[in-house]
Parts: structure tokens; C-alpha cells; sequence
């Protein structure tokens, strides 16, 4: 862990596209300003994300799944299950 000493109006640099600026010093707190780029999630470390991320919901639901899926491309007409995630979450299609 890098461990970096700053003052009030400085700024600390992590790549091109984020600045973290020391906004506000008052006794033991310190306010931090951050600008990153939209897509970039941002979040205090003791908040959780309301849901969680993407990779994590296709591998809860890939747990339910049997050992072998087939592919997309040639599904047998009966018995399969398919998982769609381009609809933001995990949602599963099945065929019987």
C-alpha cells in the first residue's frame, strides 16, 4: 500500500483519467473531491453495491447448472438451459 502525505488543495494523480483533490481538512476528518469518468464506480469501501456485479450473478447462477451446457449454436430441442446476461442481470431461458 502506497501511503501518500497531502494538503488541503492538493491532488494525487492515479492514471489519465482520475484525480483525488484534498478538498477539506477539519480535525480528524479530511474531505476528498475524486472526478473519474462516468462509467467508473466509485463507492465509500463500507457501502456495498446495491446488486451485485454481473460476474458474480453468472457465477452464482452457472453453480445450478449441470456439469455440461452445450453451446448456443446447435442446442438439442429438449433439455437444455440457456443463461442470457445481455439484459443487465442474469436471466434464464430453459427448454424442456
Amino acid at each position: 500500500m502506497l501511503v501518500l502525505s497531502r494538503k488541503e488543495s492538493q491532488r494525487i494523480r492515479l492514471g489519465d483519467d482520475i484525480v483525488i483533490t484534498v478538498v477539506r481538512l477539519a480535525g480528524d476528518k479530511v474531505r476528498l473531491g475524486i472526478d473519474a469518468p462516468r462509467e467508473m464506480l466509485v463507492l465509500r469501501d463500507e457501502l456495498e453495491p446495491l446488486e451485485p456485479p454481473i460476474s458474480k450473478q453468472l457465477t452464482q447462477a452457472a453453480a445450478t447448472l449441470p456439469a455440461t451446457v452445450m453451446p448456443a449454436t446447435g442446442l438439442p430441442q429438449t433439455g437444455f438451459t440457456q443463461i442470457d446476461a445481455s439484459c443487465g442481470s442474469v436471466c434464464c431461458v430453459t427448454s424442456n
